[in-house]
């Protein structure tokens, strides 16, 4: 089994982002439906057992977390990402840890698109600057156990567990 925890999102305007990006990059953007901010890959696991167990130590996100402004990860940049630095993230990630999931650098974020290439660097740079400061969404409470597997037509995600209100 392939798993990861994760909170669902809900982005206000993503047919506006996507238009807006769509002349200065280009890629595979992630399905609506799709989109999340996940905790920790657990990557290949013989069982859900015990990470449903650890799950069950922990409580929901008190409120939404925002998401605000936009960024991207490696040189060149492969992940085009939505931004999130809202304190309850973190605190809830040591949370986690306390109940048993091991972190590693967490960087909360939800990635929104694979970058296959840049095509226009000036729009790219200015277009992150128009987003720097916009609220373009949020995490929902929602802390989730997923099974995720790999199919030609793309990613199936299936929900095990969730912690809820």
């Amino acid at each position: 089994m392939r798993l990861f925890i994760a909170s669902p999102v809900l982005l206000y305007d993503y047919t506006e982002l996507q238009r807006d990006f769509c002349d200065v990059i280009e890629g595979k953007w992630v399905e609506e439906d799709k989109l999340h901010l996940t905790w920790i890959f657990l990557g290949e696991q013989p069982s859900a057992s015990p990470w449903s167990e650890y799950l069950s130590r922990i409580a929901p996100l008190d409120c939404p977390a925002l998401l605000k402004g936009l960024g991207s990860f490696g040189r060149p940049p492969r992940i085009f990402h939505a931004k999130s630095k809202e304190p309850i993230l973190y605190h809830k990630a040591m949370q986690m840890q306390r109940a048993g999931f091991n972190f590693y650098r967490f960087t909360p974020h939800v990635t929104l698109c694979r970058i296959k290439k840049i095509t226009d660097w000036r729009g790219y740079k200015g277009l992150l600057e128009t987003y720097r400061e916009k609220i373009i969404g949020e995490i929902k409470t929602e802390i989730t156990l997923y099974e995720s597997s790999l199919c030609p037509d793309g990613t199936i995600y299936k929900k095990i567990e969730a912690v809820t209100t």
